[in-house]
């Protein structure tokens, strides 16, 4: 049992299972679980109690908990008490050019991208949750904050060159009251924000209506921002995971 417990295969597995349980199945990882929380904390106190190691039993018992999120969810009392902006963070073909690049460009480009990207998330009050390889997601106490970061995020990128290289950026912002547990922010609301950065394709910045309504009158012309509505393409997949009736906006320099 303690060598299948170690097992890679096994543990691909279970990670693999967990993206097919309800909830989210990023919960767990080790940047989610070492970020702030007192003790009480469930997802930092099963972490001390299975270790920090990759290992099968770990992956169990964060799949529980993913399980027990998403059944409070339904029921009604899954979701937190105060209303954030999520953002989610991805660069566009990053691995492809990185396969070619070789890993001493890559982890040059990677520190370059965060100098550009994560000084105008906290800046604007925003908080990085968790970094994901090439991507980041982060929260906000508003939505004007989360859009007034993305485009001053933007405009740093902008100035990132590694060998002749410019790195392009998608964004998505969601508007809703995930639940933090551990550091971490779970919930539907942070599922949909991850798929609304989904649909910006090569570097669109994108929002749900429900950050189109947060923002401010006057915020998006200020920053010199159209908004279109989003519309899914005849051979692109439909988003999972997100309510039938999500709505999404791009902008667009006017």
């Amino acid at each position: 049992m303690t060598a299948a417990n170690q097992r890679p295969d096994v543990i691909g597995a279970l990670r693999k299972a967990r993206e097919q349980l309800p909830g989210d199945p990023s919960f767990g990882d080790p940047l989610s679980v070492s970020g702030p929380g007192g003790p009480r904390a469930v997802a930092r106190a099963a972490d001390k109690f299975v270790g920090a190691r990759p290992s099968a039993a770990r992956e169990i018992g964060f799949g529980a908990l993913q399980v027990w999120q998403a059944a409070l969810e339904r029921v009604g009392r899954g979701r937190g008490t105060q209303e954030v902006t999520v953002m989610f963070t991805d660069l566009v073909s990053f691995s492809k050019w990185s396969l070619s690049a070789g890993d001493e460009a890559t982890l040059e480009l990677l520190r370059r991208v965060a100098k550009a990207i994560e000084p105008p998330i906290a800046q604007r009050g925003g908080q990085v949750v968790k970094r994901m390889g090439d991507g980041v997601m982060a929260v906000f106490p508003t939505a004007d904050a989360a859009v007034r970061a993305a485009a001053a995020a933007k405009r740093a990128l902008g100035e990132v060159s590694v060998d002749g290289y410019r790195p392009q950026m998608r964004i998505g912002l969601h508007t809703g009251s995930p639940r933090e547990i551990g550091g971490d922010w779970l919930g539907v609301d942070v599922t949909i924000a991850a798929r609304v950065m989904e649909a910006g394709g090569n570097g669109r910045t994108m929002l749900s209506e429900a950050t189109l309504r947060s923002v401010s009158p006057g915020v998006l012309e200020e920053l010199g921002y159209a908004v279109k509505p989003y519309r899914r393409g005849m051979f692109t997949a439909p988003l999972s995971g997100v309510p039938d009736d999500l709505r999404i906006f791009r902008l667009s320099r006017v």
